[in-house]
Formats: C-alpha cells, structure tokens, sequence
C-alpha cells in the first residue's frame, strides 16, 4: 500500500467532520435568529482593518485550521452587513436560500471544473438542465444556448458580445473594430438602463459614444416613438444598428420597457434585441405584473440573475442566447466536440471564462425545492409588500411617496414647514442633502437598510423587496424608522445652515 504524503494543507476527515459541524452549527444559530441582530454596525472602515488586524505580515509557519475557521466566523458574523435580515431593502440583493448554501459547500468539494465536458461531467449536465429550466421559467425557448455567470453585468455583456459578432461578422473576430470604421455600430437603451452598458461599449471596442441614450415616459419606461426616430435616423446617415436594449425592471424604480413592442419593431428591422432582466425578469412568470414584461420571451437574448429573485446565495447570473449558433460564433475557437457519438457541452465555447466554477448546483437545488408555484407565490409576495410600503409611506404625512414598480418604492423626507416650499431652488437643495444623511444614518443604524435614486434630480430614498424574510409588519414599521430619523437629522442641518423656517 502507498503511503499517503503529509501536507500541510489537507485535514483528516475526522477533522474537517468535527469542525465541519462546528461551522454548520454556527451558521444554523445565524439563521434562527436572523430577525433580532442588527442589520449591520456603525463601524468605520479603519475600525474594520484593526480589528481584522489588516496590517499583520503573512504568517510564516501555519496555524491549526480548527482556530483560523472559528477566528474566521466571529470576524463574519460580529462584523458585516446582514442581506439576509428582513430589513435589507437595498439594491437588488436577496436572502440567500439555506440549500444554496450547502449547495456551494458541495460544489466546493467535488470542485469540478465546469469549461469543458470531461473535467466535469455531472456538473456540465446540471447545468445545461438548470439552463433549460430557467428558459422554461421565463417562457423562452429552451433548445436556446446559455450558461451561468457572476452576475447581471456577465450576463448582459454575453448577450453583447452575441450581439456584435452576429451584425459584424467574422470579420471583426480577426480584424477588429477598424474594418467596421465606414458603417459605425449603434446601442440603443433608454436613459434609465444599468451602468452594465457603458461598461460593455467601453470594453468590448464601440465606445461609450456609440450609445443612442433614448428618453423615457412619465414611467421610466422607454420611448419607442423616440427609438424608432433615432434607428431611422442613423441608418440614413450609414450608420448600422448592432442591438436594443430593453429593461426588465429598471434598478431605481423597478419600471418595465415596452418590450413586446420593441421585439416586434426589431425583427422587422433585422436587429438584435436584447433584454436587461437581471432584476426583474423572473416576475414574469407572475400574471400581476405589466404584461409587457412577456416581451423578454421574444427577445434575441436575455440576462437574469438567479442570485435576486430565485434567492440564491451569491454569486450567479444567467445568460440565455435564442440561436444556440451565435453564442458559439461569438466565443468558440473550437468545432463541436463529441463523446461517444453525442455533443458535449464546453462552456468555455459559450462565454468569457475557461476555467469555471459550478456555480449552477445550488440554482439546481432550490429550483427543485421550491418549483414553479412556489416561486411565483414568493415573488408575487415580495411584490405585493413592495406595494404595501408605497401605501404605508403614503400615510405617513413627512414622507413623500413618489414611484411604485414591481417590489420598488421610492419616497423622500420632507419637513412639514417645507412641504410649500419644494420649488424653491434653496429648499430643493436642502431637501436632497437632507435625504442623502437620512440615508447614512439609515445604513448605520442597523434597523433597516435603503438605498437611494435620483428622480428629476431630486435625491429619494428607495426600498427593494426581493427578500423572503421581510414580513407585512417589516414594512409598515419602516416609515416610523425614517421619520424618526429624519427629524433628527433635521434638527441637526438646521443649525448648521442658513434655512429658514
């Protein structure tokens, strides 16, 4: 029999089963009393590095791994935020799903590697299957192609990149964006669309110029007349129209773009239409919605986030593609591999990365365990509690209820004696400095946490709910919390400027 080699880096399994436990117990008291911690402390980010002890040398000699884990969870769990408290309305972050969690604890032990096929049989599997049930669940085709991502921006920028190769061409794999220097190509997305496009025209060679910015309505939502004009427009100039852009719940006030409409007008036109859901996109397998949301299934790709609203632990997006060809002829270097007289699936021909982790195991599991119903009643929840903030907010005279969409309200703080006043240039600037420190000390204070959009330049507060821990009496208690927080705060600014009463 070989001896085994003593490294210092593995633990017996005797070991690692003891502290192990040890760490599953810990996390199972979190989570029991989820409810009752702070959200999160009002520590600064220099108290942070000390008691981390950031400035501490790389150890020469190693540690015993029992102490380093428990060091490890009391720095964890005394000293973040909390996106699981039922609090945590801010951005689009969720509750982590407690099966996703083991989920990734499984995935981290069998470690496959899910580019290609034969590093990672099983897990390629699960994943093209939890592709295919996400596409079932958005009513999209499910013989399109697509994979699991980081995130909303990976998501989006795979539809991108999609995008650009199938109005280029080959061409511009080998030569670049010089040969397409006499017909320039085009985005167009409303003025409300995440900052995930700058990034993609800056990155991926259009430019941040390329970007055709169209207005929106009294809703946020794109204008398609505008659109239309724009498109029109610069084709007469010789310019070429690479992709739509349509949100599916915007990030500030949750609105829906005219989807429908605007996957009909680009298939007529021949141009990629792709949609934002990263958000939203999952709502739409709720019947209580705008029902332009329905649009998305029309669309030539779409990106969604598992970790929003199916709840999964971070980090995971999804990237689906129609026509499973032009992912490959975007991303693949390769020919079809096959394995015993049937295709395999390399995911490094379908998007950035070669080496990948499986990030698709926990959206597999709790895919299973909630299902379909379960989840359309959990989101319709999350929903109906974003509606029931916007009214609770409506019947707190200092706060100002502004935008309701999907699981978003916005709202401001605004002192009675100023309520007349709003128009006046000095007030307006009071008021948005005013709601920007409300929104400080909120994140501080470890009872709930918002965050912020700006609304015809006016600085609002903003509540998300994409959380299945919130409860009815979370959200009614919230506009107490800013009301007395804001007349603190106003208190305070008033003595420290010139405003009169």
């Amino acid at each position: 029999m070989i001896n085994s080699r003593k490294v210092p880096i593995d633990i017996t399994p005797d070991k690692f089963r003891k502290i192990g436990h040890e760490l599953v117990d810990r996390v199972a008291e979190l989570l029991g009393k989820m409810n009752e911690i702070p959200l999160t402390n009002n520590l600064t980010p220099g108290q942070i590095r000390e008691l981390l002890g950031a400035d501490r040398p790389l150890p020469q000699k190693g540690k015993d791994p029992e102490g380093i884990l428990s060091e490890a969870t009391n720095l964890l769990m005394k000293y973040s935020l909390y996106n699981g408290h039922p609090g945590f309305w801010g951005y689009v972050t969720s509750s982590a799903a407690p099966l996703g969690m083991l989920g990734d604890l499984l995935a981290a032990a069998v470690n496959p590697n899910v580019g290609g096929w034969q590093l990672s049989p099983m897990a390629s599997e699960i994943e093209s299957q939890t592709v295919r049930w996400i596409a079932k669940f958005l009513d999209y085709p499910t013989d399109c192609g697509g994979l699991m991502v980081s995130g909303g921006n990976m998501a989006n920028f795979i539809g991108f990149l999609a995008a650009r190769a199938t109005v280029a061409g080959q061409e511009i794999r080998t030569g670049g964006m010089q040969t397409l220097a006499a017909r320039p190509m085009r985005i167009y997305a409303s003025v409300e669309t995440h900052t995930w496009i700058q990034k993609a025209a800056d990155l991926f060679g259009l430019g941040t110029n390329s970007i055709r910015w169209i207005g929106t309505d009294k809703k946020q939502r794109l204008n398609m007349r505008e659109l239309e004009k724009t498109i029109h427009e610069d084709i007469q100039n010789g310019e070429r129209p690479m992709i739509v852009v349509g949100t599916a719940g915007t990030v500030s006030t949750g609105a829906i773009d005219p989807l429908d409409d605007m996957a009909d007008f680009c298939r007529k036109r021949g141009i990629w239409f792709h949609v934002d859901g990263a958000y939203g996109g999952f709502a739409a397998v709720s019947s209580k919605v705008d029902r332009a949301i329905k649009g998305l299934s029309k669309a030539d790709s779409v990106a969604v986030d598992p970790h929003k609203w199916l709840y999964a632990p971070l980090e995971v997006g999804c990237a689906l593609v129609r026509d499973v060809e032009k992912i490959r002829d975007a991303f693949s270097y390769h020919p079809p591999y096959y394995h015993f007289g049937e295709e395999a699936i390399n995911y490094f021909d379908f998007g950035l990365q070669n080496s990948r982790g499986f990030r698709a195991l926990k959206v597999w599991l709790i895919l299973q365990q909630v299902g379909r119903e379960g989840y359309v009643e959990m989101i319709e929840e999350d929903i109906r509690l974003g509606e029931e903030m916007f009214k609770a907010v409506e019947k707190e005279p200092l706060l100002e209820a502004l935008t309701y969409g999907l699981s978003i309200a916005t709202f401001r703080y605004i002192p009675e004696d100023l309520k007349s006043r709003t128009d006046d240039g000095k007030i307006a600037d009071y008021l948005n400095t005013l709601n920007e420190e409300i929104l400080v000390r909120l994140k501080r204070g470890g009872e709930i946490f918002l965050s912020n959009a700006i609304l015809g330049g006016q600085f609002v507060l903003r509540g998300c709910i994409v959380n299945f821990r919130t409860s009815q009496a979370h959200v009614e208690a919230m506009p107490g919390i800013v009301v007395k927080c804001g007349k603190t705060v106003d208190a305070e600014l008033r003595k420290e400027t010139a405003l009169s009463s």
